[in-house]
């Protein structure tokens, strides 16, 4: 099995290393802004020659928006452009047509409806002072060195690294893996280096094949599982918001940088946003290691993964949770599970997004119309069960499971909702690029479930 895998690095720049590193994203940023300038200079011409009445096939010519049309453009006049050209990788060029060519890629099929979400803005001018550092190299000389702590990459030469590389350098030496691009790029004040790697994996296979996990994710805890297990939530960003309020006030007392009037910044402004930003990549870097820690134990230890379509989107408009929701990283959750899952032979069970699991009741399947959110223990007032409220959700969506193996790729007997909670539901089950979503189809009584009317009527 053949799949697509990202090796990330930091790096330890010289300082001309740094200025070379530099130099290459300015390349990049400065063709990006040429050929986005060229772009809108064509559309605005095309736009005015339309209101004067001139026909089609006499306006002025569309420039393709392609990698090739763009490149082939900047090829024509790069010598009037940037005289200095020769001086950086033709790569660095390309990252910035690159980049341009998917931006107007996305902005048409979001306007044309081809592209679903939310709507995709039209490609903006890269700054020099706030735009991310970046270059990404496809050809050439891109290599890891036998001591496994250089790598080489084309003209920046042998780049020394703050970790070992041996887990990739293994797959090279191997014959299992092939490098097929690399990009260097600043993150918190800190270089790194990220190879796209093409890894050939032995079929996998679950270390427990049968059994089955629903997973309900929170703000007080990160994780619930049907087994029991609490997975607390370390809130990163909450511990560390004291020590950011002091770094931000003592930012803003430096001279920063005013457009308006051209000031350019202190030295000790550019200090205080270097810490201040140091501070944000560390929170960062803690939530990415731990969401990282907890999908992959899942992921390798059961066959079948239950979790719900959530509208995290929605979820960040409450005002007084969505600093703990974006902290605790929900849709990341869902996201990582999504690809490790196929790496270790197991599957991923998408709970339909309206479907009730935590209005419903774990032992006889009573639905409740209304559940607070402060009710924090779900007690059934048909059967009298008393448990906690996200272990009841992480029971039901286990349930899930047992019922999508009984009716094979058909109609699952499980309970849907839309947005007002129903009691009668029926879930289907389709599969979309290897996980499998459940969602709501019609109103058949769930098997082995019996409703509040049943109930009434049988006494």
């Amino acid at each position: 099995m053949k799949t697509i895998q990202a090796y990330r690095f930091a790096l330890d720049l010289t300082a001309r290393q740094q200025r070379d590193v530099l130099a290459h994203a300015g390349a990049a940023r400065v063709a990006h802004n040429w050929a986005l300038a060229k772009v809108k200079a064509i559309m605005d011409q095309r736009t005015a020659e339309r209101s004067y009445g001139v026909p089609e096939d006499l306006l002025t010519p569309v420039l393709s928006w392609s990698l090739a049309g763009l490149r082939k453009a900047w090829n024509q006049t790069k010598g009037d452009i940037a005289p200095w050209w020769p001086e950086v990788s033709k790569e660095a060029f390309n990252t910035g047509l690159d980049a341009l060519a998917r931006g107007l890629k996305n902005w048409a099929d979001s306007r044309t409806g081809k592209r679903t979400g939310r709507p995709f803005g039209f490609p903006r001018f890269k700054s020099r002072r706030r735009s991310t550092p970046s270059v990404r190299f496809t050809t050439g000389a891109i290599r890891v060195e036998p001591d496994r702590i250089h790598v080489v990459l084309p003209r920046l030469g042998r780049l020394t690294l703050h970790e070992s590389a041996r887990k990739l350098a293994r797959r090279l030496d191997n014959g299992t893996a092939r490098i097929m691009s690399a990009t260097v790029r600043r993150d918190g004040g800190r270089w790194h280096v990220s190879f796209t790697v093409e890894v050939r994996r032995a079929e996998p296979a679950p270390a427990r094949p049968q059994p089955v996990v629903g997973v309900d994710v929170g703000i007080r805890h990160l994780a619930v599982l049907s087994t029991g297990e609490l997975v607390d939530n370390p809130r990163h960003l909450v511990a560390a918001q004291q020590r950011m309020r002091t770094l931000g006030r003592a930012l803003s007392r430096k001279t920063g940088p005013d457009r308006r009037t051209g000031q350019r910044p202190s030295k000790r402004w550019e200090r205080a946003a270097a810490r201040l930003g140091r501070a944000h990549s560390r929170v960062a870097n803690l939530r990415r290691d731990g969401l990282h820690k907890l999908t992959t134990r899942l992921a390798t230890t059961y066959a079948t993964i239950v979790v719900e379509d959530l509208n995290v989107t929605g979820m960040l408009r409450n005002r007084r949770l969505a600093r703990h929701i974006a902290d605790a990283g929900f849709a990341e959750i869902r996201r990582h599970l999504a690809y490790k899952i196929g790496w270790n032979g197991g599957r991923l069970l998408v709970a339909d997004r309206w479907y009730p699991s935590s209005k419903t009741c774990s032992g006889c399947g009573a639905v409740k119309t209304k559940l607070a959110l402060s009710e924090r223990a779900y007690t059934c007032e048909v059967c009298g069960l008393v448990i906690e409220r996200d272990r009841n959700a992480a029971l039901n969506l286990a349930a899930l499971a047992a019922q999508f193996d009984t009716a094979g790729s058909g109609p699952v007997a499980a309970r849907g909702a839309d947005r007002k909670t129903r009691v009668r539901g029926q879930v289907a089950v389709k599969r979309e690029t290897g996980t499998t979503h459940v969602g709501q189809t019609g109103t058949v009584l769930p098997q082995g479930r019996t409703t509040n009317r049943a109930l009434a009527q049988a006494h």
